[in-house]
């Protein structure tokens, strides 16, 4: 008697790194939406593993009393049951609730308050908060201490097989944590498996992860009480009642990979019970493997929902009878989420280091390949850190011409392209000391070298230079004076001028020339007035 060993009804390897921009861009909606039709995907496939499990218990208890030596067999159903149960309350207690309320209105319990209403539809505060899993999953420990409960979880799980059955057994105990991929990580921030998995990852993209761990418990619960059921005598039981079953690897996929999936009956018997059974997917016969499974294969070649069907013919030797069993089923292909996203501002700037963070779901940023095409004779380079560094020299031909960022991968699952509109620095603002004009003593005035080009409220490093400017002294009673000025300083010329001031003189700094990083010629500025007093 067999059920899904390993049901894994998610796709954990699409869960991609969310960098820390992501979600400032507006993410679109469809990417949060795919990790809540995984997560329900996951609620569902897990109360089903908890109706699969629960007659079990019983049938194993039953079948111990045939023998003295069964019984200790019997003593192990409780414990199996007691390690899904406390893991998976406390992953929902302490994790998936608790992030729920942190994200929503903390008031210490996941409740109505922690939603808001759009469109008649329940959506979480928190989706897009990265802030609550960094602080309390890596920052608190949660994510430390969810990985030692997974361990010891495990280790409870195997002690529940004969010694000598252990090892050969050990594989179909799924659940387990990854505690090496961190270690090779390109990130040389990761710190540790909590900070690979959980640092900057918005909430709504943990939650089906979390899932994933009360699956692959109740999972284990399960291979453990079929390894009973054996124990007890399971293979001689006849049984009258099948479901046809499909465990997918993954129920979700991205187009170009390949779909597989076991095939079997629920109450599938091993080949030493003589009940034979033939399995076809879509017409096509499968190899039914010694333990009644058979695994269906098929490579994704566009994305949505396929559908595959799977008949199922069992003989029982009991009845001398061959009966006939169909299940529908269905699987999602779609396509890898990309995310390019500039740092500071949503355009290139001419002449400076632009930065932008790539990511894909499920590539590491060593397999990817990012360039660049489009006006301005653009480069990208890649920092440090993974984050790259975007220059632009020249401005697009056209308005509707963009600078594109072009993101692939090695096995040509992804091909990205996002455009950025391309603009020079803002013009800066001339000033005299402080001022762009207005009142100022002849002390302050005189002790001035020159005029600057000052950028306001712009987020990068850069500086602009006066070009030039032609300086007009107006002095009561007087024919005005002028000079034209190269450079910020005072040429000698202007200087004369500047040293003449006094009270009542007027100052005007006209045809304001400046040149900022990216110009190929100066820029007219504002120009400036100012009063002696």
């Amino acid at each position: 008697m067999s059920i899904p060993k390993e049901p894994r009804q998610i796709m954990i390897n699409i869960m991609y790194l969310v960098l820390t921009a992501l979600l400032a861009l507006n993410v679109s909606a469809e990417i949060f939406n795919a990790f809540k039709v995984v997560d329900d995907g996951l609620i569902n496939a897990n109360a089903s593993l908890d109706r699969a499990n629960a007659p079990l218990p019983n049938v194993i208890n039953e079948r111990s009393k045939k023998k003295k030596d069964y019984e200790k067999y019997a003593e192990r159903t409780a414990p199996a049951r007691k390690i899904s149960k406390d893991l998976s309350d406390w992953i929902n207690v302490e994790i998936i609730d608790k992030l729920i309320d942190l994200g929503g209105d903390k008031n210490g319990e996941a409740g109505p308050g922690d939603y808001d209403e759009f469109k008649g539809t329940q959506i979480m505060k928190g989706l897009k908060n990265k802030d609550v899993t960094t602080k309390y999953l890596v920052e608190g420990g949660k994510g430390d201490e969810l990985k030692a409960k997974i361990e010891e979880a495990r280790a409870a799980y195997l002690l529940l097989f004969d010694e000598e059955d252990r090892g050969s057994h050990a594989s179909s105990i799924a659940l387990a944590v990854d505690d090496e991929t961190w270690k090779t990580s390109v990130n040389k921030h990761t710190t540790g498996w909590a900070h690979y998995n959980f640092n900057h990852m918005p909430i709504g993209a943990t939650l089906p992860i979390f899932r994933k761990y009360i699956n692959d418990a109740k999972s284990s619960e399960s291979a453990v009480l079929n390894y009973l059921v054996g124990k007890v005598g399971g293979e001689d039981i006849v049984l009258d009642q099948f479901l046809v079953v499909s465990s997918p690897k993954k129920s979700y996929i991205i187009n170009g990979e390949r779909f597989e999936t076991d095939v079997f009956l629920s109450a599938a018997a091993s080949n030493q019970s003589n009940t034979e059974i033939t399995i076809k997917v879509n017409g096509a016969t499968l190899q039914v493997d010694d333990s009644g499974n058979a695994k269906f294969a098929q490579t994704a070649n566009g994305v949505g929902i396929k559908k595959y069907r799977a008949d199922i013919s069992v003989f029982n030797p009991t009845t001398q009878e061959t009966k006939e069993y169909t299940g529908d089923f269905e699987y999602e292909v779609g396509e890898r989420s990309v995310s390019v996203s500039a740092s500071k501002m949503n355009v290139f700037y001419m002449g400076v280091d632009n930065p932008v963070e790539v990511s894909a779901a499920g590539i590491t940023t060593s397999d990817l390949t990012v360039t660049m095409t489009g006006p301005g004779g653009g480069a990208i380079k890649k920092n440090a850190d993974g984050t790259y560094s975007v220059t632009v020299t020249g401005p697009p031909t056209k308005p509707t011409e963009t600078a594109n960022i072009n993101v692939s991968d090695k096995q040509k699952t992804v091909s990205f392209s996002k455009g950025f509109r391309v603009k020079r620095i803002p013009d800066p603002v001339a000033r005299l000391s402080t001022k762009s004009g207005g009142a100022m003593s002849s002390g302050e005035f005189k002790a001035q070298g020159g005029v600057s080009a000052i950028l306001d409220n712009f987020d990068f490093d850069a500086r602009c230079q006066i070009d030039g400017f032609r300086l007009v002294r107006v002095a009561p009673r007087q024919d005005p004076e002028v000079a034209s000025n190269g450079g910020a300083r005072w040429t000698p010329e202007a200087a004369k001028i500047v040293a003449k001031a006094r009270a009542g003189d007027r100052y005007f700094f006209e045809n304001v020339k400046a040149r900022c990083p990216g110009d190929k010629a100066g820029r007219t500025i504002n120009s400036m007035v100012f009063t002696i007093r």
